[in-house]
């Protein structure tokens, strides 16, 4: 029996609220209905952007929220997106937009990771900011993203608070303030190359694939084709229990079965192919051989049937008709059809017509869900309004068979399927890095400079760090990497010690151990005192050197290159012979050579990789390193570990 883990993804949601600027010339009274007409404008006049969307789990939507404490009355939003991210993203277009197109809005919204548009825009923000003081300072306004910052200086700016702002505070500043609380203009590009591209990218993320389906699936999808979604994540997010209804199909027999085509989005449609399944011999769902040219089309049915009937059968198909409730008996509905009617949703289509009554379906679906929302009680499941949908509209097997000829192509799905080029294209894009000229592999690995390797590491080394984490340096193309290794050397020595051309120990000078500037105790030590510190330092010294001494002939010692292998003449020495033992007793060891050891391991490290993500190049692509692809990176010249 498969076992299917329930996702924790299921929950990541995300909330918006959408406060109206102060007026004193407005009703306080009739606060409520001032929202609520908003909230009726809003849903209208983003209707025809709305309507056709296919959600993950939830739709973007509105209802009015009361005031409470601090928190005045507001619209307020809540949206499942699950493993769908560009649902997240997509609503952070519709309510920047919502704030461009009504001025005296304004707009705050986060999800479970807390202020996330700052997430994104982390590489530019304000050293001050952080998420401790980032509470109530982020919002949208006029379309654009505000910062309320802090004061530079105690008492410097008055109309900014010393503590992060509450609500009505920040409704006030951005009201007196708008030009000052602009966020930068990195921050801003930041957020916004997140979500260029929109409208049309709705579109974009869609995808149309051919499913051999039963026909009650072909024309409830013809009604509501956002149930997809349900389906998908039924299937995706099945358990054993749910898999015994599908021992037996009593709701989509698979003797109905035609082709047809399906509108997914590229997430569900992903979660759909990825997922290996193999149908119950009862369930009567049998697949053609793979080298079929429609397994794929029978593959995806055979899901996405499953998918439907578990969600049909976690309901009784005599539930209770109190929840049929019609949306034309809503007093909203009039209102809301006759705003639709004069932003043209209908695009002059007669009414009364096919597709007139198809946009008029899906017009009172969108009323339902995310303008005129039943309690979570009276709510209908998913399963629910499918069952509803089969007893209410007629559909002819036949004539849907007769549109098998007519279907439109299959989209292709090569994105499913990216090399790692094509992956780190991506990636860099969606990081919004873009080389600024086009260079092949080959130049690439001609040109490779392995000194950025150990310069890159040696810049992340020299960066201060605290306990929030250690600063990455600035790519190359932001700004030159700056090291300066006298004075790195320098710092080190007055900790550890010099060292000497004679020895790589880790000797400390008490000379040099006096001059370090990060504690001054030792200068007032009485003479009895330094005696006695003096000898502690001579006898640490040995002891050093005597563990460098027997450090230098194991396993250990014999992992590093010195500075004496990568000579020419000590490379005629045989790695393998015991010669190093007749020298136990000498106290001149050659240096270890740092930035070799560094390189090799580091590249060596990039080669177990095997062209996975893996420690080494996360962190050197963090640097702004870029590793051609390898062959085998690691130096001949490096002695063989034992």
């Amino acid at each position: 029996m498969e076992e299917t883990m329930k996702l924790a993804t299921m929950e990541d949601t995300v909330e918006y609220r959408l406060f109206l600027i102060p007026d004193e010339s407005r009703d306080s009274d009739k606060h409520k209905e001032v929202l609520q007409k908003y909230i009726e404008r809003i849903m209208t006049q983003f209707a025809p952007m709305l309507v056709p969307y296919i959600w993950q789990n939830q739709p973007f939507n509105l209802k009015y929220k009361p005031g409470k404490g601090s928190v005045p009355a507001h619209m307020f939003g809540v949206t499942k997106f699950g493993d769908n991210i560009e649902d997240e993203w997509f609503i952070v277009y519709v309510i920047k937009q919502i704030t461009k197109e009504f001025p005296e809005l304004v707009a705050r919204i986060e999800d479970n990771d807390g202020e996330f548009l700052l997430i994104e825009a982390a590489d530019f923000l304000p050293k001050w900011l952080d998420p401790d003081n980032s509470t109530n300072r982020v919002f949208f306004h006029h379309g654009e993203l505000c910062i309320i910052p802090a004061p530079r200086t105690l008492g410097a700016e008055s109309w900014l608070p010393t503590t992060p702002p509450t609500i009505p505070q920040a409704l006030n500043i951005i009201a007196a303030h708008p030009e000052k609380i602009l966020a930068s203009e990195s921050i801003r590009a930041a957020v916004s190359r997140r979500i260029r591209g929109y409208p049309e990218k709705i579109q974009v993320s869609l995808h149309r694939a051919h499913c051999f389906l039963p026909a009650g699936i072909v024309a409830v999808l013809k009604q509501r084709p956002r149930l997809v979604s349900a389906a998908v994540q039924a299937f995706y997010l099945r358990d054993p229990i749910d898999l015994r209804a599908c021992r037996v199909f009593k709701t989509f027999l698979p003797e109905t079965r035609i082709m047809t085509s399906v509108t997914f989005t590229k997430c569900l449609y992903a979660q759909l192919v990825q997922q290996r399944f193999v149908p119950d011999r009862r369930s009567g769902y049998r697949l053609p051989p793979p080298s079929d040219p429609q397994y794929r089309a029978h593959e995806l049915g055979m899901k996405l049937a499953h998918g439907f009937e578990i969600l049909c059968s976690k309901c009784s198909p005599h539930f209770s008709d109190c929840k049929k409730s019609l949306v034309t008996a809503s007093p909203l509905w009039a209102s809301f059809l006759a705003s639709l009617k004069k932003n043209d949703y209908f695009k002059g289509l007669i009414e009364g017509s096919a597709q007139y009554r198809e946009r008029l379906e899906m017009a009172e679906n969108y009323f339902q869900l995310s303008v005129n929302r039943p309690e979570s009680s009276l709510a209908m499941s998913p399963g629910e309004e499918i069952l509803t949908l089969l007893q209410t509209i007629p559909f002819d097997i036949e004539d849907l068979k007769k549109e098998e000829a007519n279907l439109p192509p299959e989209d292709d799905d090569q994105w499913l399927h990216l090399s790692p080029d094509q992956l780190d294209q991506l990636l860099q894009e969606a990081a919004g890095k873009k080389e600024s000229e086009s260079i092949s592999k080959e130049e690439k690995e001609q040109n490779y400079d392995l000194t950025q390797v150990s310069e890159s590491m040696k810049a992340f080394i020299s960066k201060v760090s605290t306990h929030k984490g250690a600063e990455l340096p600035q790519e190359p193309s932001e700004a030159p990497i700056t090291f300066d290794a006298d004075y790195f050397l320098n710092y080190f020595d007055k900790i550890l010690g010099p060292r000497p051309h004679e020895s790589d120990s880790d000797d400390l000078d008490d000379e040099e151990f006096e001059c370090l500037d990060s504690d001054d105790d030792f200068e007032t030590h009485e003479p009895g005192e330094e005696a006695s510190l003096k000898g502690t330092l001579d006898n640490l010294k040995s002891y050093m050197a005597q563990m460098d001494q027997e450090l230098a002939h194991t396993c250990i010692g014999k992992s590093f290159t010195t500075r004496k292998q990568v000579e020419p003449v000590s490379q005629t020495t045989d790695n393998n012979s015991d010669e190093e033992d007749s020298d136990t007793g000498e106290s001149v060891m050659a240096p270890v050579d740092v930035d070799l050891n560094l390189v090799s391991n580091i590249l060596e490290s990039y080669s177990s990789q095997a062209g996975l993500a893996g420690p080494a190049s996360n962190l050197l692509q963090s640097m702004g390193v870029q590793l051609p692809d390898s062959i085998d990176h690691r130096p001949t010249s490096k002695p063989t570990k034992n």
